[in-house]
């Protein structure tokens, strides 16, 4: 048994710089197609959510995350009643959403992702540009990984019933809340990615 993990790892230990490309290819694969998605209507609509709730990007849209009062007389954020479910196309709530220049938040949101992917993929070739798009992907993963903390729809919620519903909230991740905590992965990808090329920086000075 020992020998086939020395053999192993003889096999794995040479690649170490290939498997970091490869942490790079991943990371723009995942920046490129994200990002790019994020010129689609219901890319746009899916993030809003998001956006309105983050300290960090609210200010991308003009309503922000207004209380209005629902049907039901309740207090809830405006952009609660204008989602459009993926792959429905629901005209007053595409109007609401060019008035709160959802989309052009979007399409904000989605070039700095593409162009953080390709920096960072960059590095492959170009250990500057790579470190800049490691960096930058570290602290894109910040901002959404603070979701969990603004997004309430990133838990489960507690929507009662005729059983009691003890599993909402923390540490319950809703689906939404499922998709942000795997950028930890994103996170430490784009430290890994950066550290290599600052070594690289240094070894040729």
């Amino acid at each position: 048994m020992q020998n086939l993990i020395r053999f192993i790892a003889g096999i794995v230990a040479p690649m170490q710089r290939q498997f970091i490309n490869f942490v790079r290819i991943a990371i723009c694969i995942v920046m490129v197609w994200i990002g790019g998605l994020k010129v689609c209507q219901y890319e746009a609509d899916g993030i809003a959510h998001f956006v309105s709730n983050n300290p960090f990007l609210s200010f991308l849209y003009k309503k922000g995350p207004n209380l209005v009062q629902n049907e039901k007389g309740e207090m809830v954020k405006e952009y609660t009643l204008y989602k459009n479910p993926e792959g429905k196309m629901v005209q007053k709530n595409i109007d609401w959403h060019k008035e709160n220049g959802t989309y052009t938040a979007s399409y904000i949101i989605g070039a700095m992702i593409v162009t953080i992917g390709l920096l960072t993929v960059a590095g492959i070739w170009a250990p500057t540009l790579g470190m800049a798009g490691g960096l930058l992907t570290f602290g894109m993963s910040i901002v959404t990984l603070s979701f969990l903390i603004f997004t309430p729809e990133t838990w489960v919620p507690n929507l009662g019933g005729d059983l009691p519903t003890p599993s909402h909230g923390f540490p319950y991740l809703s689906a939404a809340g499922r998709l942000v905590i795997k950028d930890i992965i994103m996170m430490a990808g784009g430290l890994v990615a950066a550290a290599e090329c600052a070594s690289r920086i240094l070894a040729r000075r």
